[in-house]
C-alpha cells in the first residue's frame, strides 16, 4: 500500500476510534498534519480506493467513511503507533500479577480446603 494511502487510513481509524462517526474528506483534511496536508478531491479519491481495497466502507451515500475489519487489521499490524513501556511501568506491572497471582493461590487453596471437607 502506498504511504498516502497508510496516512490517510491511520487517521480514519484513529479519528473513528475516537469518534464513532463516519470520516469525511473536509473533516480529514483539518487532521491530517501539516506535512500531509491533501485537499479535499484528494482525500476523497484516496478514500475511495481505499474502499475498493477492502479498508473503508461507506455507510451511506452522504456519510464519510468508516474502517472495516481489515481496515482495523491494518491498522494493528501496520500503522499504531508502538508504545514502549517504561521501567517503572514494568515494576508496576508485574507488581500487581503478583499480587493477583497470590490471590489466586490463595482461591485455589481454599477451594481444596473445602473440597477436602
Amino acid at each position: 500500500m502506498e504511504h498516502r494511502k497508510k496516512i490517510i487510513l491511520r487517521a480514519i481509524v484513529e479519528n473513528y476510534i475516537t469518534d464513532a462517526e463516519p470520516i469525511g474528506s473536509k473533516f480529514l483534511s483539518s487532521k491530517l498534519d501539516e506535512a500531509a496536508q491533501l485537499s479535499s478531491a484528494t482525500l476523497r479519491n484516496e478514500m475511495a480506493s481505499l474502499e475498493s481495497l477492502g479498508y473503508l466502507e461507506h455507510p451511506h451515500t452522504s456519510a464519510g467513511r468508516v474502517p472495516t475489519a481489515k481496515g482495523y487489521r491494518m491498522y494493528v499490524d501496520e500503522l499504531m503507533a508502538q508504545h514502549r513501556l517504561t521501567l517503572s511501568e514494568m515494576e508496576a506491572i508485574n507488581r500487581a500479577m503478583k499480587i493477583k497471582m497470590k490471590a489466586l493461590d490463595e482461591v485455589l487453596a481454599e477451594a481444596g480446603r473445602l473440597v477436602a471437607q
